[in-house]
This record gives C-alpha cells, structure tokens and sequence, in this order.
C-alpha cells in the first residue's frame, strides 16, 4: 500500500536489528508481523497515532487559551491578503 504521494522509487532502506524475546519473536514471525509490509504497516499506524496525540493536545491548549474571536474588518483583511497572494502567485 503506497500513499501519501510515494512511489515505489521514493524508497529508502534501512536494516534495523531488534531483541526480542524468543517467544515474542516466535509469534511475531508466524504472524508474518516481520514482513516489510507489516512494518511499514505499524510504522504508518504510529505515525499517524502520534499526529492525531499532537492534535489532541494542540486542541486542549487552545481550548484553555482560547483566540480572540476576529471581527469582520480582521477578517476582510486577511480574505484580501489571500487573494494578493493568490494573485502574486499567478503572474509569471
């Protein structure tokens, strides 16, 4: 499975060397949790738990500092900033 925009030339090796207990190891094997795939597998579900960790404390800090609301001229302000960009952006 290949997602997040990378192909299978965008591929990096890497060779890591683990202890484990030979009963853990026994049954990891057998569950085929030491293939590649199954790696890349659990490395993406960590990632991902990791970002979603992130997120969640971002939330409580902001819910405990709330912003400002904006009012509206703040709020043009930065509708029209985008739109410069945009605009900056598009010009060869």
């Amino acid at each position: 499975m290949l997602s997040e925009g990378l192909s299978p030339s965008a591929m990096t090796r890497i060779n890591v060397e683990i202890e484990l207990p030979d009963t853990l190891a026994t049954q990891a094997k057998k569950a085929g949790l030491l293939e590649p795939e199954a790696l890349q597998r659990m490395l993406r579900e960590a990632l991902l738990a990791m970002r979603i960790g992130d997120l969640a404390q971002a939330r409580g800090v902001l819910a405990a500092n709330p912003l400002p609301p904006m009012t509206p001229e703040e709020i043009q302000a930065q509708i029209d900033a985008y739109r410069a960009e945009v605009r900056r952006a598009a010009r060869p």
